[in-house]
């Protein structure tokens, strides 16, 4: 056990200065919770007929979990904290289990499996409730290196702050396991022979796709695969700054693609309704807190499967920043809820929208908004004298069909417009209504709110603007600082992009031109002269405005 001579913190009273743990400035608190949480649990893993008296058979698979998982045991306000079984071992409850079964199964199903009102399903005067047949057991880790593993996460709701012009942000502590095998548990108090099993957990599967834990649709507690919820699936590769945790370890995190798809939905819907309406649809989506409400589940999730990513750290002045390099990933898009299929259809159309939209204007994670200075600005780097900006990603082979065709730039225009029209459509399906007040949010996609400039560059070291962030951009004039490009602590109303350039062949594929990029600047303008004078610049120099046109 600890050396500490205090009670170890998950025993004492949960009141300030105390067992408390979740108060960001001392994230010691957290790291010493989990070193005593860790040091006292033992290695042998649970055996599930202990739980069950050794009476009953129980039959076990394991499934493994491509990211985080997070089990809540609801014992703070602030914090997450998982369920602790007997022996410390960190646990998925048997009851949970058993409720995302049932969510799973046909009404048949459910009374058998899982008990209810036989008369509910049958017609019949019989209104006893019966015990189903199955006894869930819940889930543990496979084996005891779920401990050697970074378990102190954080959670950085950064949305209103990005897109609303809010002035502050925070961070909050949750405990996660990364990347456990899970093994399950189930019973049944009859005999059952092997075709029946086979049902019983392909049910389970079922329940599993929609993910399990909390945070499921930003990722956390989802399977390798999911064969029945998945909306899209698209190939992705990307470079460029890695989040850290709270001890500055780098971390690739895939709820930063949840993070940009639902930020980009709130500035779309923003820019054809009113706010509460677009925060309401939004949540419709993508899920959230809805006041007196509670949580919302949304309709859409994600998971992300990193088939091949390097972690390494960017070395500069003796200081090292995090960074990441994925050159083969899988960003599947999820149904949530159960749906019909033409409304699946609907959602998929859309979601592939948002995605196209992401990659065409900006990046995901960190540092989004900027190009990777280590591509497209060498000169920058100056034997790494600078810290690193930017990221950079691409669709994958496969996936070259989700790019919007760039031979001509009148086609991202048309992009553009038809996104606008079809959010405005999901407006007046979901009955919402149009408005032409103009949201007071910083980043919203309204005509009189946004600009997207753009030019052809003939390769990686032809970007024009990304110079135009460090220096003069017309001899004594520089957007450098400003409101416009922002600073620390200032969002600014900026983003910077360089799109792999392609073009549609008569055969309907996509064909890359050569080492094209597009070039493109989008802004969102404030009243300032250095941001009217920058668009002056603009309309003179080798840029189009793009949309609106």
């Amino acid at each position: 056990m600890s050396n500490h001579r205090e009670i170890p913190l998950m025993f004492q009273a949960q009141i300030k200065g105390r067992g408390q743990i979740q108060y960001i400035a001392k994230p010691e608190k957290a790291y010493r919770w989990v070193d005593e949480w860790s040091e006292g649990v033992g290695n042998d893993i649970p055996n599930f007929c202990d739980t069950c008296g050794g009476k009953l058979r129980v039959i076990t698979k394991e499934y493994k979990i491509t990211w985080r998982f997070i089990s809540n045991s609801g014992q703070d306000d602030d914090i997450i904290r998982p369920v602790i079984a007997a022996a410390g071992f960190p646990y998925y409850p048997g009851t949970s289990m058993k409720g995302a079964f049932l969510r799973s199964c046909t009404p048949e199903q459910a009374i058998r499996y899982c008990g209810g009102n036989y008369g509910a399903i049958s017609n019949q005067k019989d209104s006893t409730t019966k015990p189903g047949i199955l006894r869930f057991h819940g889930g543990y880790p496979k084996d005891a290196t779920w401990k050697d593993k970074e378990l102190v996460d954080v959670v950085h709701p950064q949305a209103d702050w990005q897109i609303k012009d809010n002035n502050s942000h925070s961070a909050f502590i949750q405990i996660s396991l990364h990347e456990p095998i899970l093994v399950f548990g189930i019973s049944s108090n009859i005999e059952l022979d092997s075709s029946e099993w086979d049902i019983i957990w392909n049910i389970w599967e079922k329940a599993l796709e929609r993910g399990i834990g909390s945070r499921v649709s930003a990722g956390y507690g989802q399977p390798t695969k999911h064969p029945e919820t998945k909306l899209l699936t698209v190939g992705l590769s990307g470079q460029g700054l890695a989040s850290q945790l709270i001890n500055k370890t780098g971390e690739f995190r895939p709820n930063m693609f949840k993070a940009a798809l639902r930020g980009h939905t709130l500035r779309l819907f923003a820019g054809v309704t009113d706010e509460n309406s677009a925060e309401a649809l939004t949540r419709e989506l993508w899920g959230g807190f809805a006041g007196k409400d509670g949580a919302i589940v949304g309709l859409l999730g994600i998971a992300f499967n990193a088939i091949e990513l390097d972690m390494d750290e960017y070395r500069y002045r003796g200081n090292s920043m995090p960074i990441y390099e994925l050159n083969n990933g899988s960003l599947h898009i999820l149904s949530m809820r159960f749906i019909s299929d033409e409304y699946k259809s609907e959602l998929r159309s859309l979601a592939m929208k948002l995605v196209q939209f992401s990659l065409l204007l900006g990046g995901f994670g960190k540092s989004w908004r900027r190009i990777d200075h280590r591509i497209f600005f060498p000169d920058y780097l100056n034997n790494n004298q600078k810290p690193m900006i930017g990221c950079h990603w691409e669709f994958n082979k496969g996936a070259e069909k989700l790019y919007i065709p760039t031979n001509k730039l009148e086609n991202v225009s048309k992009f553009l417009t038809s996104l606008n029209e079809k959010i405005n459509q999901w407006v007046i399906v979901h009955k919402k209504m149009s408005t032409t007040n103009i949201s007071k949010w910083r980043e919203v996609w309204h005509p009189e709110k946004v600009q997207v400039w753009g030019r052809i560059a003939e390769d990686e070291d032809d970007s024009l603007a990304v110079r135009w962030f460090h220096g003069a951009y017309k001899e004594n004039q520089s957007i450098k600082g400003s409101s416009l490009t922002g600073k620390i602590n200032q969002i600014g109303r900026i983003w910077h992009r360089m799109y792999p350039r392609y073009s549609r062949l008569k055969d309907g594929t996509m064909r890359r031109m050569e080492d094209e990029y597009i070039e493109f600047i989008t802004i969102f303008p404030d009243s300032s002269n250095t941001t009217k004078e920058f668009i002056e610049f603009l309309s003179k120099s080798d840029f189009s405005r793009i949309y609106p046109n």
